[in-house]
């Protein structure tokens, strides 16, 4: 990754030096699972379980999530998705909804950014 590739990642809220920490300083392999998040389903699916009302559904797509953001260092979609867990685990359907516009611009931060990146 260019500098201007990492201040953008930055930007977006994604930790560069904690993930490419995690990817064992391997840039390629870092860009790769980093290139590959926007194909993840699960913040599509938690959209779609909340928008449904199925608390069961939206709870494992959002811990899912809350993973797949972890180990990709993507620190504010972390945080935004790891409150709406804890609501969905507290039986919180409509604090877990209010949620959702903030994971959304989370969401699009971290795709926007790793848009056009190969």
């Amino acid at each position: 990754m260019d500098p201007l590739d990492m201040e953008r990642l930055t930007a977006a809220g994604i930790d560069v030096a904690d993930a490419l920490a995690r990817f064992m300083n391997n840039e390629s392999l870092l860009l790769r699972f980093l290139t590959r998040f926007p194909e993840d389903r699960n913040y599509a699916e938690l959209v779609r379980a909340l928008g449904d009302g199925d608390a069961e559904r939206a709870f494992t797509a959002a811990h899912t999530l809350k993973g797949v953001a972890g180990n990709l260092a993507l620190r504010g979609l972390y945080q935004t998705v790891s409150e709406l867990v804890e609501r969905l685990r507290a039986s919180d359907m409509e604090g877990a909804r209010l949620l959702l516009g903030e994971l959304e611009s989370r969401y699009e931060q971290v795709t926007r950014a790793l848009a056009g990146m190969r």
